[in-house]
């Protein structure tokens, strides 16, 4: 049975992990230690499940329970991810998203002198990339616009200057719903904004590969499992504008498309810049992973089959 630490367990990716695997047939495969900071926001029980806080800001901390967990695998999806707070709250964005994989890597490190080897999967983004000419492969070339960008960069350095085994999971705009949400996306803002007759202004100068949690945790399981080396580009399908999620959120739910005016980035007053044109190329993770995300669409339909069962 293989032994997976998950970071960042209260958030929407270490939530849909932990669903992932407390189901058959993972639940006999896979034992798993989820960690975060405070109490546990998931319900989920099962024998093969526990919690434990982690801050993974504090090297101490972190080396030492990576050293007594002693697990085969760790799937470190905890960060900051706020791109406008990452620009103005420079130093707990470098704490959160840098160091603490750098304490990541000393723990396996650790591992790996008393015997033990430790595979490490880090959550990275398309916020690498200044957008020029998406949607990227995994072998094209960083250029953040961003300070949320030039960090997840520099853990993405780190792991690749490392000695370890790892591999990098890179997403895109990531849209789900979990029972302890502590944030909306783009699906539930439009059809909460349409239900109460507001008037949205959505930008068609962008693009994005968006991306349903649940095949995100999908693809990095598949990755911790098959302790597959390298870089993976884990998003949905379609290369969309975020003007297109929104009609097609319209339509779904039969909403007002009449409301949703389109407009572009620069009537948007951000601390960060964002990347234009984004998106991912997957044929690195359908070839290798076996990985098959859903579409747009059928994200949707999940997401409100979820919508009537949490509400």
């Amino acid at each position: 049975m293989k032994k997976i630490v998950i970071t960042g367990s209260n958030g929407l990716l270490g939530q849909k992990l932990q669903q992932l695997l407390i189901t058959a047939p993972y639940q006999s495969q896979v034992e798993i230690i989820a960690t975060s900071r405070g109490e546990n926001r998931f319900s989920g029980k099962s024998p093969n499940l526990s919690y434990h806080s982690l801050d993974v800001t504090n090297q101490t901390e972190v080396v030492e329970k990576i050293t007594q967990w002693q697990p085969d695998a760790i799937i470190h999806t905890a960060a900051m991810t706020q791109v406008d707070a990452c620009e103005t709250e420079r130093e707990l964005c470098w704490k959160l998203n840098v160091n603490s994989v750098e304490y990541l890597i000393e723990a396996c490190q650790k591992l790996g002198t008393l015997g033990k080897s430790c595979f490490l999967v880090h959550l990275s983004t398309d916020f690498i990339f200044d957008g020029a000419d998406g949607p990227y492969d995994e072998e094209a070339i960083a250029n953040p616009v961003s300070y949320y960008g030039e960090s997840k960069l520099a853990a993405e350095k780190a792991l690749q200057a490392s000695n370890i085994n790892w591999a990098i999971a890179r997403t895109v705009l990531v849209y789900g719903i979990t029972e302890a949400m502590s944030r909306s996306n783009i699906i539930l803002w439009v059809k909460k904004s349409l239900e109460e007759g507001k008037t949205i202004h959505v930008v068609d100068d962008q693009w994005r590969t968006p991306t349903l949690a649940e095949d995100l945790a999908m693809g990095c399981y598949l990755i911790a499992a098959n302790e597959a080396t390298g870089v993976f580009n884990i998003s949905g399908p379609d290369f969309l504008t975020p003007y297109e999620m929104a009609i097609k959120t319209a339509q779904y739910f039969s909403l007002d498309q009449s409301l949703i005016v389109k407009t572009d980035a620069s009537r948007f007053s951000q601390p960060a810049k964002r990347p234009p044109k984004t998106g991912f190329i997957l044929t690195k993770a359908q070839d290798k992973l076996n990985y098959q995300p859903h579409s747009f669409d059928e994200g949707i339909a999940i997401l409100d089959k979820q919508l009537k069962t949490v509400m």
